[in-house]
């Protein structure tokens, strides 16, 4: 008993650092106008900040390897989490009109912070994933988009009250606080469960499904990031919105994502999945011409609706699928797997800001208008795949 209570605790623990992640992974669609790129857009600058902290994940499973096998699962979590801290700190001191180079700096941390907890988290939900293997990863979804949505409001909700770097003063008080938390946590440095070897892993990541798997959340990520960074921006350029009614506005858009994860869990097993691929898919494209044809905010709302409810039914879907196709777990290849979409959820905005410097704001809406052409048919491959599999 005192044993899995222990476990328990670890998986608590690790479904919990989705959180963090949440709120780290947004902050940059957030912070934009915070940082006043409303008035003076410098597109380029901008799709530079999506790449350095994309480059931060990456850097980070090769650190977070290195630190498993070292110190264990809490020592990673928490070295993460207070890297991400001093990361928000470092951008308060640099905030707008000090030199962007210094912000990318802060953002490069701020992906390798994102990274690292992604990583340790990954490691300690093994236990619970053995059970229970659908709840643990949509638990693991719903609290990274909770992680998501209060970060939005939070500075959405104090635009007006703080200064820039007071703004990030407080949100690094998170990130300390979880630090401190999982540096005093007891957690073994591999989960007591079966894993397999990591040539059973590296074997599953080069079959056809772990790719069509990861492409598919590469561009299904893509789509709601490329959403997500830019969303308040779009409103603020096209529709001259203010800045904090953008932000609530994107704060709508991932509250979209998150009820409908939710309510999609209680869908699936009453709805034929072919119907809800089809909402999945054509919520979004529609949301995308509205928001192009749209002149005001009622227009935008509708838009912002119809793109988080659309875009909150692929992910429930796809991990069904990967709990069927791969019924044992190994946290080094989920977390690759979530790592590449997360990849395309930051390398598709960091894409828009080179784009819209050349072709302007409305191009925003374009990428997820072809990207979710691109989840349709990758969906209907992995079906095609599985169908295959079984015959």
């Amino acid at each position: 008993m005192k044993s899995a209570g222990f476990m328990g605790g670890m998986a608590r623990r690790g479904i919990s650092a989705m959180f963090y992640s949440g709120m780290l992974v947004a902050l940059l669609g957030g912070i934009l106008p915070v940082w006043r790129y409303h008035i003076d857009p410098n597109f380029r600058v901008i799709g530079s900040y999506f790449l350095f902290q994309n480059l931060g994940i990456l850097a980070a499973m090769a650190l977070g390897g290195a630190l498993l096998r070292k110190r264990g699962i809490s020592f990673t979590l928490s070295v993460g989490c207070g890297l991400a801290a001093a990361a928000l700190l470092l951008l308060a001191v640099f905030s707008p009109p000090a030199s962007p180079f210094w912000r990318m700096a802060g953002l490069f941390l701020v992906g390798i912070g994102a990274g690292l907890v992604n990583v340790g988290g990954f490691h300690a939900i093994s236990p619970a994933y053995e059970l229970h293997r659908a709840a643990t990863l949509n638990l693991s979804g719903v609290l990274f988009g909770l992680g998501c949505l209060l970060s939005s409001l939070f500075l959405a909700g104090t635009f007006f009250v703080y200064t820039v770097p007071s703004l990030l003063i407080l949100m690094a008080v998170v990130p300390a606080f979880a630090a401190v938390s999982y540096a005093r946590a007891k957690m073994p440095q591999d989960p007591a469960v079966h894993q397999p070897t990591w040539n059973e892993a590296l074997r599953d990541l080069k079959r056809p499904a772990a790719i069509l798997f990861a492409l598919l959340l590469f561009f299904q990520f893509g789509n709601e990031g490329a959403l997500a960074g830019w969303l308040a921006l779009f409103l603020i350029q096209r529709l001259g919105a203010s800045p904090a009614t953008s932000l609530f506005l994107l704060s709508l858009y991932w509250a979209a994502l998150l009820i409908g994860r939710v309510a999609a869990q209680w869908l699936l097993p009453r709805v034929p999945h072919g119907r809800l691929l089809a909402g999945a898919v054509l919520l979004p494209m529609f949301a995308c011409i509205v928001f192009l044809l749209t002149n005001n905010l009622f227009g935008a709302t509708v838009g912002v609706l119809l793109a988080g409810g659309g875009f909150a039914v692929i992910l429930p879907l796809v991990i069904e699928k990967i709990g069927d196709r791969f019924p044992y777990y190994h946290p080094g290849f989920f977390n690759g797997i979530f790592s590449v979409a997360l990849t395309g959820g930051l390398l598709a905005p960091a894409s828009l800001g080179y784009l819209a410097h050349f072709f302007g704001i409305g191009v925003v809406m374009g990428l997820p208008l072809a990207g979710s052409i691109l989840v349709v048919v990758l969906l209907l491959l992995i079906l095609l795949e599985a169908r295959f599999n079984a015959a």
